[in-house]
């Protein structure tokens, strides 16, 4: 087929490109993600895919944004320009999505956003961004994006950029050239996207990293696939052991 390609092909998740075009399995909450995109376009917000609707597959078809993401988002990010850039895409997002409010099924929770919430995206991390050098231009993957107080996605997101990971992992996997300052680009990030205190920041992490882990668990509770693989893999109790990680290495962030 001209203009086919795969871009992921999991065992319970292919997505693929036609032409201009991506097309990915649907869940349950899908209708609700396709309610937020539909508003993310209504208010000119440029960096989502556009919903083109469901073929003949029952996939959902979505804009293609042009870019590298996935294990390319590593690198961007360790540079300060893009650590910076990625904060402020995220605070030009929940600059959208402040006042929508729908009543919806969302992934592991049903309902509208409380009072002190929004949309959060719920998997704001390097992989999920379109990338064009440093600067991201589009975020992917809005699966997850569920009502939460906007802490939540800064939280996720510096478990990640910080990161909240041992010096191995910072130099084999995440692409930094020496160990990180974890203190000072937690500052960075939060000054970009507008905080004027990191106070707490270091246990929001830790707390979305508990909420993240809960989702997943309930999720494969219910039979919904990748979670229920990561179950069985224990890639679950990775995700566990991860969390007392960040607990016991608290002083690597400024925390006392």
């Amino acid at each position: 087929m001209s203009g086919y390609e795969v871009l992921q092909d999991g065992p319970h998740r292919r997505v693929v490109r036609v032409g201009d075009t991506v097309r990915r399995p649907m869940h349950p909450w899908s209708p609700a993600i396709h309610e937020l995109l539909r508003h993310l376009a209504d208010v000119g917000f440029p960096y989502a895919p556009r919903v083109l609707g469901v073929d003949d597959d029952g996939r959902e078809v979505l804009t293609y944004l042009a870019g590298e993401s996935g294990p390319a988002g590593w690198a961007p990010v360790v540079d300060e320009a893009g650590l910076t850039a990625m904060a402020r895409l995220l605070r030009e997002y929940h600059d959208a999505v402040r006042g929508f409010r729908p009543d919806a099924t969302w992934a592991a929770r049903t309902g509208a956003p409380g009072d002190g919430e929004l949309v959060c995206h719920g998997d704001f991390g390097p992989w999920n961004l379109v990338w064009q050098g440093s600067r991201p231009v589009g975020i992917l993957d809005w699966d997850y994006a569920w009502p939460n107080r906007p802490v939540h996605d800064v939280a996720y997101a510096l478990e990640y950029v910080a990161p909240f990971r041992d010096d191995r992992e910072c130099l084999r996997w995440l692409r930094h050239p020496a160990p990180p300052d974890r203190r000072q680009r937690i500052e960075v990030f939060a000054a970009a996207y507008g905080l004027t205190s990191t106070d707490g920041l270091v246990d929001e992490v830790i707390g979305q990293q508990r909420r993240v882990l809960e989702r997943a668990r309930r999720l494969a509770a219910a039979g919904h696939q990748p979670q229920l693989s990561w179950q069985d893999s224990g890639a679950l109790d990775e995700i566990a052991r991860r969390i007392d990680w960040s607990t016991e290495h608290r002083k690597l962030f400024g925390a006392t």
